[in-house]
This record gives C-alpha cells, sequence and structure tokens, in this order.
C-alpha cells in the first residue's frame, strides 16, 4: 500500500483489492468468504429426506472421510516448505517447515485487552519490529486507544510504521504476512476469527494464564522473530471447523420482518431463511442456555440420525480443542495433526454415553428435536452466542483453511510439553523400589 507507512492510518473497509478464494474438492464450492455474514451460496443442500440408492447400483461416496486438503498458502507470503521425501503427497507432520515466498514485510501484532502487565512488552515488540526490522506494524484501534500508549511520546514517534483496523469493518486478510500474539490461548483463538479465509502465520508468546497454544517465552522474542523472519521455524497446522448457522427468519411484532437480515432465496437454504458462516478453532458448543430443562438435540452424521442428546448439551471439538472444554467433560485429548472431529457430551442423562471420535471428512448436523421443551444456544470459541430454536440447524465440517501455528521445537515436543506444563498430565509420586528383603 502507498500510504501504509502514513501516520496512524487507518484500512477501509471497501478496499478495491479482491482476493479470489480458494475452494478445494471436499468443499464442493461451499468455502465462500463470510466475515460472519450472512451469505448467499449456490450449491443444493443434500436433502435429510432422500431415500438410499438401490443396493444394486453402485455406490460412491461424494466426499472422502479423510477430510478436505488444507492449503498451503498462509497470507500473501508464507507457504509450507515441500519436502521431496513425503510418500503418497501425505507429508510427516514433524517436517512441516514454514517458507517464504517473498520477505515478510508486514506483521499483526495482537495483545490481550484490559492486562496492564503487557504494555510494556507490546510497546518493546512493536519498536523493535517497526526500528529494526523496519515493517509495517497492524494493530487494532483500540490497542492505541490506551492511556499508557497514547501519551507516550517515544511510541508516537514510531507512529509512520503503524496502521489500525478495527474488528468487524477492516479486512486485513491480504495485508498481514504474519501474526505476533501477546496473551493467552483466548488471544490466539481471536486471532483465528480474524480470518474468515487463509490465516498468516500464528507466532504466540506465553503472557497470558495457561498458555496451552504459546510456546514462546517472550525473555528471548528478538532472535526468535528474526528466524521467522528468516523463514527458519517449524509449523503445525491446527484445523478448524466451518461452521453454519441456519435460522428460520421468524416474523415479528404485526407480520413484519427484521430488515437487516438478509433473506436467502437460493442455495444452501429455503426461502426466509438466512445463514451465518464461521471459522472455529476450539469448538462448537451447544448447551440448554438459562433453561433448567434438559437440552434436547438431534445429531445427524452425513445425513443419519445417530444419536439424541439429552443433557447439558453437546462439544464437537478440533483436536486442538480437544484439551480445551473437551477435556473438562471428560474427552480425549487429541494431537493437532490427526485429522478428527470429536463430540463429547456435557452431563448425559445417560450412563453409556461417552465420547467419540469420528472422521474429519464428515458432516454433522445438529437441530432441536421436535420434542425439546426449550431451546438451545450455540457459543462458536466462546464467542457469537446465539439462541437455536425448532427448525434452526448448525452444520459443521472441517475447513480447507487451518490455523498454521510456528512452533518452539516441533509440533510433537511442544503439545507434550505443553500438556506437562500445563495440564500437568500423568503428574505422580513416584513409587519406591522394593529393598531386597521385600522381595517375595
Amino acid at each position: 500500500m502507498e500510504n501504509s507507512r502514513e501516520s496512524n492510518c487507518t484500512l477501509k473497509s471497501d478496499m478495491s483489492t479482491e482476493v479470489l478464494p480458494y475452494c478445494c474438492s471436499a468443499c464442493e464450492g461451499g468455502e465462500e468468504p463470510c466475515h460472519g455474514k450472512v451469505l448467499r451460496t449456490r450449491t443444493k443442500a443434500r436433502s435429510m429426506s432422500t431415500p438410499p440408492a438401490p443396493s444394486s447400483a453402485k455406490y460412491r461416496r461424494k466426499q472422502s472421510l479423510h477430510g478436505p486438503s488444507p492449503v498451503t498458502t498462509f497470507g500473501p507470503k508464507a507457504c509450507m516448505l515441500k519436502n521431496p521425501k513425503a510418500v503418497m503427497h501425505i507429508q510427516d507432520p514433524a517436517s512441516q517447515r514454514l517458507t517464504w515466498n517473498k520477505p515478510p514485510k508486514s506483521v499483526l501484532v495482537i495483545k490481550k485487552i484490559r492486562d496492564a502487565s503487557l504494555l510494556q512488552p507490546f510497546k518493546e515488540l512493536c519498536f523493535f519490529l517497526a526500528q529494526q526490522k523496519n515493517m509495517i506494524v497492524y494493530m487494532e484501534r483500540k490497542a492505541l486507544e490506551d492511556p499508557a500508549i497514547a501519551n507516550d511520546d517515544s511510541f508516537v514517534s514510531v507512529n509512520k510504521n503503524f496502521c489500525t483496523f478495527r474488528e468487524d469493518y477492516d479486512d486485513i486478510s491480504n495485508l498481514v504476512d504474519f501474526i505476533i500474539c501477546l496473551g493467552g490461548d483466548g488471544t490466539l483463538l481471536y486471532a483465528s476469527s480474524l480470518f474468515q479465509e487463509s490465516v498468516p502465520p500464528v507466532m504466540a508468546f506465553h503472557l497470558g494464564s495457561l498458555g496451552f497454544l504459546t510456546p514462546f517465552n517472550f525473555d528471548t522474542y528478538q532472535s526468535q522473530v528474526t528466524q521467522v523472519i528468516e523463514g527458519n521455524a517449524a509449523i503445525i497446522l491446527r484445523s478448524r471447523l466451518k461452521v453454519k448457522v441456519v435460522k428460520e427468519c421468524r416474523e415479528k411484532k404485526r407480520g413484519a420482518v427484521d430488515v437487516k437480515s438478509l433473506i436467502i432465496t437460493n442455495g444452501d437454504t429455503e426461502p426466509n431463511q438466512k445463514m451465518m458462516q464461521y471459522q472455529v478453532l476450539n469448538e462448537v458448543v451447544v448447551d440448554r442456555g438459562p433453561s433448567s430443562y434438559l437440552s434436547n438435540v438431534d445429531l445427524f452424521l452425513d445425513g443419519h440420525l445417530i444419536t439424541t442428546v439429552q443433557g447439558d448439551g453437546v462439544i464437537v471439538s478440533t483436536p486442538t480443542g480437544s484439551t480445551a472444554y473437551a477435556v473438562a467433560a471428560g474427552a480425549s485429548m487429541i494431537h493437532p495433526n490427526v485429522p478428527a472431529i470429536m463430540i463429547t457430551p456435557i452431563c448425559p442423562h445417560s450412563l453409556s454415553f461417552r465420547p467419540i471420535v469420528v472422521p474429519a471428512g464428515v458432516e454433522l448436523k445438529i437441530m432441536l428435536s421436535r420434542d425439546a421443551r426449550n431451546t438451545a444456544w450455540v457459543s462458536l470459541d466462546g464467542r457469537k452466542r446465539q439462541e437455536i430454536a425448532h427448525g434452526d440447524s448448525i452444520t459443521i465440517t472441517t475447513s480447507c483453511f487451518p490455523v498454521p501455528s510456528i512452533c518452539f521445537r516441533d509440533p510433537v515436543n511442544d503439545w507434550f510439553e505443553s500438556l506437562s506444563q500445563c495440564l500437568h498430565w500423568n503428574v505422580r509420586k513416584k513409587q519406591s523400589h522394593l529393598s531386597s528383603e521385600e522381595e517375595f
């Protein structure tokens, strides 16, 4: 951008640059740019009432159980280094390395909001990137509105290299080469929500409370950031869920319809329906909300009803999200490189309802049961909470756009280090050995 180095430049939401979305064959053209807004699609949904094909006919799956192949380009300049030793185009997760098509020139810095302890690290990092690395630094407008930063004369002196943006207003998806997060796991989740398609590489510093997804310590940030800029880093592709929430446009008083909601007249939905699409990194949670009744929702897999959830709710999570809410509800922990989706009930009123893992290529659909006494509520990575009533549906598939998370060492060692340090996995006082007199 020609004016990217002007003082406190602000992005415009009506940019003329338009980036065509990537679509893989598994998405069937359904991976539209959405940004959490009502969409129009051209593909037709598979009917839930379509009768099965005759047994004599040759049946062929339309969708692979392995899930869609993730994109390997991240943002405008980053991509995954190809491994010539890969077998059958399946690359060893431990050999996934970051490389740059062109040297990175811009970086998005996101810090945890309302945390005074992060102001000094935030300023140090911005100074380092702008002055020593001569990079264009993007940050949220509300970050610069903090009095401790706005009144700092030394910080204002380098404002020419800063650009601000506003969530849900400005599109920075094609302007940022990589992302640096200062905070905890929630900061990384927030960074993921800003990019509804290809996500630039994310480098997360542990400056929050838990830090399961943030492997870097800030003490040596200069050398670590320099290595990333030079392309010397391992990455792990954290799969995301593509979530479509289809809701009935219910009439208001005197038969009026909410004009702020667009009415879908073609595509995946019927007339008088609206659809919202999201990219979710951790989990989709459907619960009973404020009601005292059991949650009663039907769960479909590839168009077939597999069970009805009766309890406090259900969690549909990625492997990354398996160590979040799901593990607290009794689920197993899955390494992020495993292509899977986890389904975990929340306090089910059944002794036999255990968490299950399904292939990444399936399509899940959640609807309120016909006999449900109350509505349900859905939240996506702890945000965008909304009510689900009769006739509404939630469709969940694996997204083509993962989050390329930069590793401190490698995907395996980083994960087990987080299990040990953050969750104290298998911590127990060791059993003492038997003496010779105690042996039998």
